[in-house]
């Protein structure tokens, strides 16, 4: 198998595990979805919900994981 397909196997794999977690745990320890930056809008009969700072805090988070992961393959 080439190395690109190890590695969106391996992504694949960590995002089968994160939605697992995602959907057994509702309330993580960190926090997320309750983040400043989070827009909740409640109306009678309407809830809109926009995690911006989650988004963002797992954006980041996800990046370096990546680097870190394409840098160790590449040696």
């Amino acid at each position: 198998m080439s190395e690109v397909g190890k590695v969106i196997l391996l992504m694949g794999v960590v995002l089968v595990i994160l939605g697992l977690l995602l959907t057994f745990f509702e309330k993580l320890p960190l926090g997320l979805g309750r983040l400043p930056g989070d827009i909740v809008i409640k109306r009678d009969n309407f809830t809109f919900y926009f995690p911006l700072g989650t988004s963002i805090i797992l954006s980041v988070v996800l990046s370096l994981l990546l680097t870190l992961l394409f840098s160790l393959l590449r040696k």
